[in-house]
């Protein structure tokens, strides 16, 4: 059952996704595959089996392109597109689609935020060359996403009392977008130096190090298979995923073959659970 339902998973996933090619093709925007997709692509030729999600970077000036057609783009279908600003419930500090048509319940994940299979999409920030400010970037942008979960009431498990709270007060609304305000201006502020030429996902969940990468890099693409369709990756990803998976084409063990984020489903009237 759980195969079937990572199948079904998957199914809706590649069909946002190629939404969100078709928007990039169309507006001659540039993304790459991430982590685990930029891997599933190269070792599977697309989704890693067990995994749920697909990932996209975008280096931030196209990513703001993007979000800005994209929210045109996606009027009258089935896809939500949900930033900090679309989603005041939502407390990440980067994009997903969700298909509407869809709810999910995520593992170590409550909140009130909108639920849904989504496609995942960073913004890719230049970094600092020292080590020092790239410690004092990284530290204040993930207290101030503590700020952002705590308002918003994130949580690693349900709570009982949750149904019985108030909607969020306009005070609190405005604070947690105060404190997002504050998040964006500090993973862009390095990205006005031309001479800085690494990039970051800053939302990373990889140790800070892994997932440098160079301008050049994300710039220098490859069209390659994935599933039925084709994704864009670094021309590059031997060296990208050596980084962060060592021996990349070697299969982990089996016990941690195992899904990292939904853990129910509900679509088409049916519910599954992971």
């Amino acid at each position: 059952m759980a195969d079937d339902v990572v199948s079904l998973i998957h199914h809706v996933e590649l069909n946002i996704f190629k939404q969100f090619a078709a928007i990039t093709e169309k507006y001659h925007i540039n993304y790459i595959a991430m982590g685990g997709t930029m891997l599933g692509a190269i070792r599977h030729q697309g989704f890693i089996p067990w995994d749920d999600d697909i990932d996209v970077g975008l280096l931030r000036s196209d990513y703001e392109h993007f979000l800005k057609v994209a929210s045109e783009e996606l009027q009258g279908t089935h896809y939500f597109l949900q930033t900090p600003w679309t989603d005041q419930n939502y407390a990440l500090s980067y994009a997903k689609i969700l298909d509407r048509n869809t709810f999910i319940e995520e593992k170590n994940n409550v909140n009130n935020a909108r639920k849904g299979i989504f496609l995942d999409i960073f913004p890719l920030d230049k970094i600092p060359d020292s080590p020092a400010r790239q410690r004092r970037q990284i530290v204040d942008i993930r207290r101030l996403d503590s700020r952002i979960y705590l308002k918003l009431r994130y949580n690693v498990i349900d709570n009982p009392i949750r149904k019985f709270q108030n909607p969020l007060s306009e005070e609190q609304v405005e604070s947690a977008d105060d404190f997002k305000e504050q998040r964006e201006a500090i993973m862009k502020m390095y990205n006005s130096k031309p001479a800085l030429m690494n990039v970051k996902n800053l939302a990373s969940q990889y140790s800070y190090e892994k997932e440098i990468l160079k301008v050049d890099q994300v710039n220098d693409i490859v069209d390659l298979p994935f599933e039925d369709t084709r994704i864009r990756v670094p021309a590059d990803y031997q060296s990208i995923l050596t980084r962060i998976y060592g021996d990349y084409m070697e299969l982990p063990p089996e016990n941690a073959r195992t899904e990292k984020h939904i853990v129910r489903l509900i679509t088409d009237n049916q519910e599954f659970e992971l």
